[in-house]
């Protein structure tokens, strides 16, 4: 197949479509591994026009969904102090911990602040020397670099009022995770492409042999999913599985060295619990030893936290590909936007924000429920 370089080419779609309608004899699961993915899926209504024996399962692709509640709810403990200017990037603010959100947070006194980068936590920083400035440091692989930048530089500048709450998480263990999991139906992956854009895809090809999957690195686009799924499904039939790099336009082998030196420098590799998943092994990062004076569950004393998820809300099964958002009973009755129960509710990545917004009325409610009046037309 010609080089994408369209991203708006109906002929292209349809022919891409034909193809896999030509190419697939059997019933094949294929997990995309991002936020921005599922939401283009979903928007543009890619999973219906796939042939029935494609099925396309969304995977926990949404690192603010996959936050652990208790770093939520020490984020919202050092949020709530006097003496600390508390920085996130917006969708982090109507995440739910067990009782609150930063935006409760706040209304309540809470020096709280919407920032585009960590970059401008450090500029505030600089600006308040006698408040500490904290950073919500979350992420895949592709955040990575600029927060370990800001870290970086804030030991350069001798500014100690600047810290980290960090919870990175990594793509590759989770994949792991997923693919021995008992419930498992996945059997390829469509790749994060700016995951890859700054890890490359050096991680992928022992998973790829290992559980005897194709993982095909994919851009955001219509038109690159079609390509993912297409490349994914060519190689299923033929019993194939191997990494293949369907954007080259932003990904190389090797990713990015400068970013890939950053983050070796600034971070190492540790366990991480992810929110309604479980602890993954290596699956996160945390500040290395040299820079532990910036990690901010080391500087301010959080401790006594006790955490617990409503029991109605299964955002923990969607985030594994377990059940699709419209299969939770919650979902658009007392789990909406406005009142979100899980992250994945209200997170710009979230799977279930992403059917909210395009599948709602199309789906069947519930047994006995009903979308509440002032959801059907949301302002803006």
């Amino acid at each position: 197949m010609k080089y994408i370089d369209e991203f708006h080419d109906p002929e292209l779609a349809r022919r891409l479509l034909d193809e896999i309608r030509a190419t697939v004899t059997r019933p094949w699961a294929l997990m995309e591994v991002c936020g921005g993915q599922t939401h283009s899926i979903i928007r543009h209504g890619i999973d219906q026009l796939l042939p029935e024996e494609v099925e396309l399962i969304h995977g926990p692709g949404c690192p603010v969904c996959v936050t652990p509640l208790d770093v939520i709810d020490k984020a919202l403990e050092i949020a709530g102090r006097p003496d600390v200017i508390f920085c996130s990037f917006g969708d982090m603010l109507r995440v739910p911990g067990t009782d609150r959100d930063l935006f409760r947070v706040k209304g309540e006194g809470g020096d709280v602040r919407v920032v585009y980068s960590p970059l401008d936590a450090l500029d505030l920083a600089r600006r308040h020397p006698d408040r500490q400035v904290v950073f919500f440091a979350i992420g895949f692989e592709t955040t990575a670099p600029a927060n370990a930048m800001a870290v970086h530089q804030a030991r350069r500048l001798g500014l100690d009022n600047f810290s980290l709450l960090v919870s990175h998480v990594r793509v590759p263990p989770a994949i792991e995770a997923i693919m021995t999991a008992p419930a498992c139906r996945v059997r390829g992956f469509l790749a994060a492409g700016h995951v890859c854009s700054v890890m490359g895809t050096a991680e992928y090809p022992r998973l790829a042999e290992k559980h005897r999957v194709p993982v095909v690195v994919t851009g955001f686009e219509p038109l690159d999913i079609l390509e993912g799924i297409r490349r994914a499904v060519h190689q299923l039939e033929r019993g194939e599985h191997r990494v293949e790099n369907a954007y080259p336009r932003a990904v190389r082998e090797r990713g990015n060295p400068a970013a890939l030196r950053m983050i070796e420098e600034v971070f190492e590799v540790t366990d991480r619990n992810w929110r309604g998943i479980g602890p993954i092994p290596d699956s996160g990062w945390r500040l290395t030893e040299a820079f532990r004076a910036y990690d901010a569950e080391h500087r301010f004393d959080v401790t006594g936290i006790r955490t617990e998820e409503p029991a109605v809300c299964r955002a923990g099964d969607v985030l594994q590909g377990l059940i699709k958002p419209t299969e939770c009973e919650a979902f658009g009755t007392s789990c909406t936007p406005r009142t979100p129960l899980g992250a994945t509710m209200v997170s710009n990545e979230g799977a279930c924000a992403a059917y909210y917004l395009y599948r709602r009325l199309n789906s069947p409610a519930p047994q006995g429920s009903r979308v509440p009046q002032e959801e059907m037309n949301p302002v803006g």
